[in-house]
């Protein structure tokens, strides 16, 4: 049975994350409000949870979950190496709707997927978000949807698609841009933008000092 929490108040609010963090914490799935739409998470670090996130959303190993985090200095221990362009681009856009995939760290043990090593990272601009992520620390988190269906823009959304399979949703309201994150890839020796999102190509271009066209 799932328990949903009005995030807008602030009783609610502070009972609701701590809902959501013993859910995480107990292996459960949780539906969030972020900046972008709504993200439906677990611990990271739980390879039965991550299963049940991929199961719930009807989505295979072949479409890794990307993972929030709720301080930059997450980033250090989660990534194989911290580049300049990587420091560049998270001083810039996080928190904020900004995902980045980096090599990731050999000695993390954790399942996302098939990752072929890498992992999608970002911190999001979101109050209620950020006090679960800093309680919990790392969540796997994709959007709060059915694949193939619309994202989540709402909790009702969420819930309307998703049901009992999640154990707690917050309801921080509306998702203030209602659109998805912006994906960079860094991986390689130029980065690449693999979706233009809640941030433009041409700001990202501006930040690294290269021409907008070298990102595509």
């Amino acid at each position: 049975m799932s328990t949903e929490f009005d995030c807008n108040q602030p009783d609610s609010r502070a009972a609701g994350v701590r809902a959501a963090v013993g859910a995480v914490k107990a292996g459960r799935l949780v539906v969030l409000p972020t900046d972008t739409l709504y993200g439906i998470g677990c611990d990271a670090f739980d390879s039965d949870a991550v299963s049940s996130l991929l199961a719930a959303k009807g989505r295979g190993r072949d479409m890794p979950v990307p993972v929030l985090v709720g301080s930059w200095d997450t980033v250090d221990g989660l990534v194989l190496s911290v580049s300049q362009r990587l420091r560049e681009l998270v001083r810039a856009f996080w928190p904020g709707g900004l995902s980045l995939v980096v090599e990731q760290a050999p000695s993390l043990a954790w399942d996302l997927g098939d990752t072929r090593g890498t992992v999608m990272l970002r911190m999001p601009l979101h109050p209620v978000a950020i006090e679960v992520l800093r309680e919990v620390g790392p969540m796997a988190v994709s959007s709060a949807n059915k694949s193939g269906q619309p994202p989540a823009t709402t909790a009702a959304e969420a819930r309307d698609q998703l049901g009992d399979e999640v154990a707690v949703y917050l309801d921080g309201g509306p998702a203030a841009k209602a659109t998805p994150s912006t994906i960079v890839d860094l991986t390689d020796a130029a980065p690449k933008i693999l979706r233009v999102g809640a941030v433009s190509a041409e700001q990202i271009a501006e930040v690294l000092a290269v021409e907008v066209d070298s990102l595509r």
